[in-house]
């Protein structure tokens, strides 16, 4: 049910939103996968969003296949808009359900989601889906970020708030914000070897003053835009008043000379 899971993506597609995603690369959200990477290898990316993770990852397989698949059909437009413009011709995008992929068993070499299984309430069936679509012996590649081991400074009472709401909204709406330190045991769950298993963990850091203006701002507008705002507020649990706060503790915090943010990911290489 794309349309489903569109919905309910605590981000949703707020233009603060795609800024943030398109500001990933595989060296900085793939880089515990590219070191297994051969050029003729054939790739599926689950949730690509605006697709520019997928469109880098088509660049190091030069000579492979890669299809990136995600529930919102806009998104996917933005994201083939932005292959073409690099004239990436070896990747395509589909609309398709993390649940029910389009595809037959044993089709890829590598399966790669990024960021996803935190917004899905079965993130172990999304794994297993993955693994169907998995060639025997290929990789299942994923990594999430973990909410409770986000970190900064200066202390902010604020950012505190935020993110004790962030965890309360999610989980009204069934996920789990905590994904990455989880993602070692959902891997397990879902039937893959452990013997075949590498978990590992890497972190991005927003500090210097150009990446703190950006990432206060982007989150700024989400407390108050994007589709985490709205949610918030449907389930009661903040009003327009608390989320116009949190947006001006964001710009608070980034005006911060010494400001320091940290988000910490966790990641699994699991063997189909």
């Amino acid at each position: 049910m794309p349309s489903q899971e569109s919905e309910s993506y605590t981000h949703g597609h707020h233009e603060s939103v795609l800024r943030a995603h398109r500001a990933r690369t595989a060296q900085n959200s793939a880089g515990f996968l590219l070191p297994h990477l051969k050029d003729d290898l054939h790739l599926l990316d689950v949730g690509c969003g605006p697709g520019t993770v997928t469109t880098d990852l088509a660049r190091v397989l030069a000579g492979g296949k890669v299809v990136g698949v995600d529930a919102s059909a806009t998104v996917l437009e933005a994201a083939q808009s932005h292959a073409d413009a690099l004239g990436a011709r070896n990747v395509r995008f589909e609309q398709a359900n993390a649940y029910e992929l389009p595809f037959d068993d044993d089709t890829f070499d590598v399966v790669y989601a990024h960021q996803l299984l935190q917004h899905l309430s079965d993130p172990v069936a999304a794994l297993r889906e993955m693994k169907r679509v998995a060639r025997p012996g290929g990789l299942v590649a994923v990594r999430d970020a973990d909410y409770a081991a986000m970190a900064w400074y200066p202390e902010s009472p604020g950012l505190t708030e935020w993110n004790t709401l962030y965890h309360e909204v999610t989980r009204a709406y069934g996920f789990e914000p905590d994904a990455g330190r989880r993602l070692f045991s959902w891997v397990q769950q879902a039937g893959f070897d452990v013997a075949g298993t590498v978990p590992s963990a890497s972190s991005w850091c927003y500090a210097t003053p150009t990446d703190r203006e950006w990432w206060g701002q982007v989150w700024a507008e989400r407390c108050v835009e994007s589709n985490f705002a709205r949610q918030a507020q449907e389930s009661n649990l903040a009003d327009d008043v608390a989320l116009e706060q949190l947006a001006h503790d964001w710009q608070s915090w980034a005006q911060a000379p010494d400001g320091w943010f940290a988000i910490l990911h966790g990641e699994v290489l699991a063997r189909a």
